[in-house]
């Protein structure tokens, strides 16, 4: 979801406590709702700027691929399959580009902040297609520039592709959240997320075919009406979108849905066994897939209400476990 990381322990790090100079915040703009314009944004750290961010740990592990683009961090997590992680944003949103041998498939464009095809010619000449893990708007910042896109046919996402207006982003571009320094000529008075158009609609269990790969669209309603995952099950790969990433899940805005939350990541922690790795879709690029089956069994134990809660800010509340946690309206699922 757009969000942005707030400031917390957990903020996609660990719940044992914030790592110095990072935070939770996330802003998740849904729906266009002109309600969450005036949300607010998240920071590094109070009074800090996101440029004085440490990088995250983890990225050092993997191989870092030369791209032009000053503001897309690309890394090569196995053959054919590469991460666009947008570290100078709060969001640290990572899309993922996975290549066949005769297609390549784009999973989500990021927040729309710097052009991300370029960055996409520059790792393969194959036509391209997109699909959105969903359409919250640090997903599909960069939809129009491409021209064949997919997704799910829901009343959601035919809304949010009409795009989102400055009113909304302009939080994302706070000191505490933006480093302006990593895009210079940027225009920040005229930031906004263009309309765009499917071109064709997927449906859960469909196989897109890229040659060679094939990717199962997985509908993972909860986060969002129109959260999707990838499987390629043949190379033991999934990708979560905003269903799981390692750090703070947030689950209380508009359009989140508890009870379908719950069926999409039992959903999910039943393939874990035949997984080698979970790519998720923001802060860290790799998960083992038996996060999904702590996922799961965490969040039973919320709804079941074994699980006490501490207060957050805005009156929500946060639950937390080992490496990730759940934001939620307080006092609890029932709220």
């Amino acid at each position: 979801m757009p969000r942005r990381r707030p400031t917390s322990s957990l903020w996609h790090d660990s719940p044992g406590g914030p790592r110095a100079g990072h935070s939770l915040g996330r802003s998740c703009g849904l729906a266009n709702d002109p309600a969450h314009a005036a949300r607010p944004t998240v920071s590094a750290a109070p009074g800090a700027s996101w440029c004085s961010r440490p990088p995250r740990p983890g990225w050092e592990a993997h191989e870092r691929v030369a791209v032009a683009s000053s503001w897309f961090a690309v890394y090569r997590l196995e053959a054919g399959v590469f991460a666009l992680y947008e570290p100078h944003q709060a969001q640290e949103v990572i899309s993922w580009l996975i290549l066949g041998e005769e297609s390549a498939l784009l999973f989500d464009t990021g927040m729309g902040l710097a052009p991300i095809r370029l960055v996409v010619e520059e790792l393969t000449r194959l036509p391209v297609v997109v699909l959105n893990s969903h359409t919250h708007y640090d997903h599909m910042g960069g939809n129009a520039e491409f021209q064949t896109i997919l997704a799910l046919d829901t009343d959601y996402g035919r809304q949010n592709a009409r795009g989102w207006g400055h009113d909304v982003l302009a939080g994302e571009l706070d000191p505490q959240a933006f480093c302006a320094e990593k895009l210079p000529g940027f225009d920040a008075a005229h930031y906004r997320i263009p309309p765009f158009r499917a071109t064709s609609f997927v449906v859960d269990g469909q196989v897109i075919d890229l040659g060679g790969r094939q990717l199962e669209v997985l509908g993972v309603p909860g986060h969002s009406p129109d959260s999707v995952a990838l499987l390629d099950a043949a190379a033991g790969l999934l990708w979560s979108g905003d269903t799981f990433y390692e750090g703070q899940i947030w689950l209380y805005f508009p359009g989140t849905d508890l009870d379908a939350y719950a069926r999409s990541v039992r959903r999910l922690a039943r393939l874990a066994p035949g997984l080698r790795r979970v790519f998720p879709s923001h802060n860290t690029p790799v998960a083992p897939p038996d996060k999904l089956v702590a996922l799961a069994r965490a969040f039973d134990r919320v709804l079941d209400g074994a699980v006490a809660s501490r207060p957050s800010r805005d009156g929500l509340v946060e639950y937390p476990f080992e490496g990730f946690s759940f934001l939620m309206r307080g006092p609890g699922p029932a709220s």
